[in-house]
């Protein structure tokens, strides 16, 4: 037998950590410590906006749109006006958007317990089909120097161009200015030199830019001396005819309309010569004048020359434009049929809502009716109908009043820049004699809308203390409201707050919904007058539009 040999055993290299090893070691060690330092950091950072893959503006093809933002964020984002929230449908990449129709598309990024700013664009959406004549008609720019319009009018023009690269007309419907009878006609040379110099820019040199005569501008010798002769051709009173692309113009002045028999005379009769044509019974007539036809446009608010509504009258084929009221243009009244059209052309300084109504501010509900936001309208005239869109110079949400103070100045960037202010109107000329045109009118006082509001979650009431909600009343404390739904806007809430015991009323107040900014905030946080300890109370709210339309009570009771 041969011998056993003893098993061999495996020998094992002891593991030694050289100190090569530690040099390499400690670098992916340090790495991944600052990721993760790095991680933590950014999850308490605010997220940058999310960015598009296509500006806003005007499309003649659907687009598609894809939503961009940093990395570990969630896009979430809106298609009807609202500021997305943590519950908004969430962008997924690699699966774009189409946006087929006119749309305001509003987005937020979302990490952690952290959102960015809102960001909207908008986008309208057309054929291949090319109008006749394309105009921009704004109103109340109210310049007074370069130092706060500059850069203003720098974004403005851009966003005119994202719509009409180059517009057959501008017309700028009075108030170029701010005078106030102290002697500030020279300003209309900062006007001059403010358009000249972006009309150049964007190389809109064929651009008619076309003037009427407001209640600020000073005088008419001011107006003709300070732009070129063919921006306000006048003859002497303040009026005058112009064709833009073969369609006729007729600039009024509202100043002096119901005391110039001139002026009457030569509007009615050049109105007639043009529709006695058959050929042109279905041929819009444009007009432009600074201030409202009474009857007409925001149930006449702010309106004069009742016989400028008597000359209208029996031309169906006007398309009346005004401004002075400063009224917005996102209120369907703004727009009204009867024996004409007439639309409200809205401010490029600032506008304003009806009075009488309440705003949530910084420090509180107070008495509110302008907001430092701007707006025109974009006029397409085709063949058979005129499109009118309005859109959003800037819609930023901020306070008219800053530190006390009141001002309009707000500087770009706008993340509103080029939204719309509501959904585009359609004027439609049917028919061959003047009554067969008024009866296929669509906008008018019997066609109203009567379809209220309607809130659309159960309990669209809250009371929330003050550390939930900033400007909270005495007691620190705020009803929060969750906006409701109509299908144009809702215009205000209808905000009781009452003593079950006693009756008494703690708050009785109309609180605008903000339709005016862009993105509308989802919710309002209206401050609650102190309460007593223990006390009950009921609030009672009703949204309203701005037809008075008015949606079901919503009630909340609480404990003071």
């Amino acid at each position: 037998m041969r011998p056993t040999r003893p098993t061999q055993r495996t020998r094992r290299t002891p593991f030694v950590i050289t100190a090569a090893c530690v040099a390499l070691l400690l670098p992916a060690a340090a790495a991944q410590a600052a990721q993760a330092a790095h991680a933590e950091a950014t999850s308490r950072t605010t997220p940058e906006p999310p960015a598009f893959s296509s500006a806003g503006g005007r499309y003649e093809r659907p687009v598609s749109l894809t939503l961009r933002a940093e990395r570990g964020t969630t896009i979430r984002y809106t298609l009807d006006g609202t500021t997305p929230t943590r519950a908004s449908r969430a962008f997924v990449p690699g699966r774009p958007l189409r946006v087929a129709k006119d749309t305001n598309v509003t987005a937020v990024a979302f990490r952690g317990g952290r959102a960015s700013v809102p960001v909207s664009a908008g986008y309208l959406v057309r054929t291949a089909e090319k109008p006749l004549a394309r105009l921009v008609v704004m109103s109340d720019v109210h310049i007074g120097d370069h130092k706060n319009n500059d850069k203003k009018y720098e974004s403005f023009f851009d966003t005119i161009a994202s719509v009409f690269p180059e517009p057959d007309a501008i017309l700028s419907n009075g108030d170029m200015i701010n005078d106030n009878g102290d002697g500030r006609g020279a300003d209309h040379r900062i006007v001059s030199e403010i358009f000249r110099a972006n009309l150049a820019r964007k190389g809109m040199d064929d651009t008619q830019v076309l003037l009427s005569n407001g209640n600020h501008d000073a005088s008419l010798a001011d107006i003709r001396a300070h732009y070129p002769r063919d921006w306000f051709p006048d003859s002497g009173g303040g009026y005058y005819e112009s064709t833009v692309r073969g369609l006729h113009l007729f600039t009024v002045n509202t100043e002096t309309y119901n005391s110039s028999p001139a002026q009457r005379s030569w509007l009615k009769k050049r109105l007639a010569e043009l529709t006695a044509d058959p050929a042109n019974a279905r041929t819009p007539i444009l007009v432009q004048g600074h201030r409202p036809a009474p009857g007409t446009a925001m149930d006449g608010q702010q309106a004069s020359n009742p016989r400028l509504t008597e000359d209208l009258s029996g031309y169906p084929q006007v398309i009346y434009f005004s401004g002075h009221s400063h009224l917005n243009i996102n209120d369907e009244r703004s727009v009204h049929q009867r024996d004409f059209t007439a639309v409200n052309d809205g401010s490029m300084s600032y506008v304003e809502m009806d009075h009488g109504y309440q705003a949530v501010t910084e420090s509180g509900l107070a008495d509110r009716f302008e907001a430092p936001t701007a707006q025109a309208l974009f006029v397409e005239v085709y063949r058979d109908r005129t499109e009118i869109a309005r859109v959003n110079m800037a819609a930023d949400k901020h306070d008219i009043y800053t530190g006390g103070q009141w001002s309009a100045n707000w500087q770009p960037p706008y993340a509103s820049a080029g939204t719309l202010s509501g959904p585009t109107w359609t004027v439609r000329l049917k028919g061959s004699t003047p009554q067969q045109i008024k009866d296929g009118f669509t906008y008018t006082d019997a066609r109203r809308n009567t379809t209220a509001p309607r809130f659309t979650t159960r309990s669209p009431l809250d009371v929330v203390g003050g550390d939930r909600a900033p400007g909270g009343g005495e007691g620190g404390r705020t009803l929060r409201l969750q906006q409701a739904h109509d299908d144009q806007m809702v215009h205000h809430y209808r905000v009781d707050i009452e003593s079950t015991a006693t009756g008494a009323k703690l708050l009785t107040t109309k609180v605008l919904a903000e339709y005016y900014f862009m993105p509308r905030p989802n919710s309002l946080d209206i401050p609650l007058p102190a309460t007593e300890d223990g006390a009950r109370y009921v609030a009672r709210v009703r949204a309203v539009d701005a037809y008075g339309n008015a949606s079901p009570e919503a009630q909340l009771a609480f404990t003071g």
